[in-house]
């Protein structure tokens, strides 16, 4: 059988899993829009607030194809900035307009740590 064919329930497996993943991606990313101002949660936090733990690679992914969310406000496991450069410099600096502290290079995890419920 070539690897063109689709059986038709290869078909509905396929289906069932877009749907899944559809529901997956619009539930992570409500959990990043609940994200007050002055709060950052780490990747892996909103993934499993989202019901995807151990999808923190798909988190990243989301932000970076999504406009509009708060992107700032979700930083690297222990309050790390991830980004490099100037975009890492812009993420320091929304979050500080928005009264969140730093001990170091990292966000102030005890003071800012948005807690899932």
């Amino acid at each position: 059988m070539p690897a063109t064919t689709t059986t038709g329930k290869t078909r509905s497996r396929n289906k069932i899993r877009e749907i899944a993943s559809a529901n997956q991606r619009a539930r992570v990313l409500r959990v990043i829009r609940a994200l007050p101002k002055g709060k950052v949660s780490s990747y892996g936090a909103i993934a499993s607030a989202a019901g995807w733990p151990g999808a923190a690679r798909q988190v990243v992914r989301l932000l970076r194809q999504s406009a509009g969310l708060p992107w700032h406000r979700v930083v690297g496991a222990g309050g790390a900035i991830k980004l490099p450069g100037e975009s890492g410099a812009e993420q320091r600096f929304r979050l500080r307009m928005e009264g969140v502290t730093f001990r170091g290079a990292r966000v102030d995890m005890k003071l800012h740590e948005h807690k899932f419920r």
